[in-house]
């Protein structure tokens, strides 16, 4: 898909001395640089190999051992003046 993007002149200056030392076009750059934009503002999750882990046979599960801890002590509260 074509479509029009407005650079000022010394971006599309700086755009030019980058594609020339990447030796890419200014097209493949801005392609580039928008998939990259847009790669970081997608919903960051976790890859598939860790949302299908079931845990090791015979080790006990991390959640097993909070049974095993104290309880929070209270916080402490301000003192009036």
């Amino acid at each position: 898909m074509n479509f029009s993007v407005h650079l000022s002149n010394e971006l599309v200056e700086r755009l030019d001395r980058a594609a020339t030392e990447n030796g890419k076009t200014r097209n493949a750059l801005v392609r580039e640089a928008v998939g990259e934009w847009l790669d970081r503002r997608r919903p960051r999750m976790w890859p598939a190999s860790v949302m299908s882990f079931r845990g090791i046979r015979g080790i006990i599960r991390f959640e097993e051992s909070r049974k095993e801890l104290k309880p929070p002590k209270p916080a402490l509260r301000a003192l009036s003046a």
